[in-house]
């Protein structure tokens, strides 16, 4: 998730910490706007390990000229990198460090962080430490609740992981009602769709996970067929993220038997990532 809004003085005044830089050192800006895009691009053409590269580039810019924020855009950025490719080494290592930089930027309850601490939360929920992701998850939550309207679009992804987490636990009824949260936001945010498609996929796992495969058959199903309708909304741009979540659908699918449709989805992530 990224944000994008007014600049405030807060979002350009360094504040002085002896985490990052000595009293004789002059504050060196990495252009944040300039480091996305191109990791975006990157990652618009599948490219995890031009991604890599890219990152570990910035951070040392950002570390060697003392840019604590930069270095706390980055740092946000390698935990889904480092999360999404299998490092749960360096995925780990940067969780101690962001939140590290976020005590001493002293933005503990900025928006900003709080999608740190969903990120920290997805990286612990990746490598099976559900129990570790859930605290970081609520404190997003207080966050988000205490500066977003409800109903903003970033609730959708935090519902949604949280949710996960909460199948982890076996706390099933919980994680369901999560789940019907982050649907609402996502289709009430008029380009959820394909976020939405996963959603239930995700719903159809814990459905299984709480009632079996055969009992929660018809409910599988169902799942299923919604999940298939909104990734098949003509509305969907074709865009990186889309191909992203047909890469991410398409084992869903061919575990539950659907193997054309999951071929379909991987027909259309190759064809979005050749005309990149």
């Amino acid at each position: 998730m990224k944000e994008h809004g007014p600049v405030k003085p807060e979002d350009y005044e360094e504040p002085a910490c002896l985490l990052c830089m000595d009293d004789d050192k002059t504050v060196r800006r990495i252009d944040v706007g300039r480091f996305i895009s191109k990791l975006d691009s990157y990652y618009s053409k599948n490219d995890y390990d031009g991604a890599g590269r890219h990152l570990e580039y910035w951070y040392g810019e950002a570390v060697s000229g003392n840019d604590l924020r930069g270095r706390f855009s980055v740092l946000n950025e390698m935990l889904g990198h480092y999360r999404k490719i299998g490092n749960k080494e360096k995925a780990l290592s940067k969780v101690n460090e962001i939140l590290d930089v976020i005590r001493a930027l002293g933005t503990e309850n900025s928006i900003s962080s709080a999608t740190a601490y969903l990120n920290i939360g997805t990286v612990y929920k990746a490598f099976s430490m559900a129990s570790e992701a859930l605290p970081f998850f609520l404190r997003a939550l207080d966050v988000y609740n205490c500066n977003l309207n409800e109903g903003d679009v970033r609730f959708g992804g935090l519902y949604n992981n949280m949710a996960l987490a909460l199948v982890d636990l076996h706390r099933y009824d919980e994680a369901f009602d999560f789940f019907n949260k982050a649907v609402l936001v996502m289709l009430d945010s008029g380009s959820g769709k394909p976020e939405t498609a996963v959603t239930y996929l995700n719903m159809a796992s814990a459905a299984e996970a709480k009632l079996g495969l055969e009992e929660a058959e018809e409910l599988i199903t169902e799942y299923l067929d919604l999940a298939e309708s909104y990734l098949d909304a003509p509305d969907n741009a074709r865009d990186g993220n889309y191909a992203f979540v047909c890469d991410k659908c398409a084992p869903v699918f061919s575990y539950y038997g659907r193997f054309y449709y999951a071929n379909e989805l991987r027909k259309r992530m190759k064809e979005i990532y050749e005309r990149s």
